[in-house]
């Protein structure tokens, strides 16, 4: 039996970046699944589970404004890690003073979302772990406000309040159209070579459902 939870999230700004675009990051119109998952294992994370977006409720009117951000423009290259673990004397250090650059970013501004999400029980669970013992842990955890590390909305300078859902229907924006193909989430099977996935989003009555929905490689 799949266990779920319901968990309202808000906040000032967010940036849910399309990975199409390269120099100046822009948001998806709503949450991506990959997003609410990490949001959600910020909040109770264990090895024996893996979470699942089912769907995600927008509340909030869509709404974008343009801000600049100081971005580093360098990143330590693996050949550099590959060297500097064989004897190398390879860099592996950035300096922000150096290496600082303003870009402008398109975010989300004023969201508030319910995710409804469930998980599943992996192979790492232990015998004595059970679904009835998880579902209880992640509910304690919300009605209290404990996370591992403060959730966000995409970066890290965009946090994220939440709460568990009180019940009830969820009011939704009237809003109903395509968001695209969107990130779903990356394929960690293989750690030498990460996918990302994809999925036709749609938007209908401020409603982005995820389950069941095609992933495309």
């Amino acid at each position: 039996m799949q266990q779920g939870i319901q968990v309202e999230v808000w906040g000032e700004y967010a940036l849910f970046t399309r990975p199409e675009l390269k120099v100046e990051r822009v948001s998806y119109d709503v949450m991506t699944p990959s997003a609410a998952r990490g949001l959600v294992e910020a909040i109770y994370w264990h090895p024996g589970l893996a979470w699942h977006i089912d769907r995600i409720h927008v509340m909030n009117p869509i709404a974008f404004t343009n801000i600049r951000r100081n971005e580093v423009k360098d990143k330590v290259l693996a050949s550099n890690v590959q060297a500097k673990m064989t004897g190398g004397d390879k860099p592996l250090a950035i300096y922000t003073g150096e290496s600082i650059q303003q870009r402008a970013s398109m975010v989300l501004t004023d969201v508030r979302y319910v995710i409804d999400a469930h998980f599943t029980l992996t192979e790492k669970a232990n015998p004595s772990d059970n679904e009835g013992k998880f579902i209880d842990i992640a509910r304690r955890r919300l009605a209290r406000g404990q996370c591992y590390h403060q959730p966000c909305f995409g970066c890290r300078e965009f946090p994220a309040q939440f709460r568990a859902w009180q019940g009830g229907e969820v009011p939704t924006v009237p809003e109903t159209r395509s968001l695209g193909l969107m990130l779903y989430d990356m394929d960690f099977s293989d750690p030498r070579n990460i996918q990302p996935m994809f999925f036709l989003a749609e938007l209908k009555n401020g409603v982005l459902e995820v389950a069941g929905k095609e992933v495309l490689r």
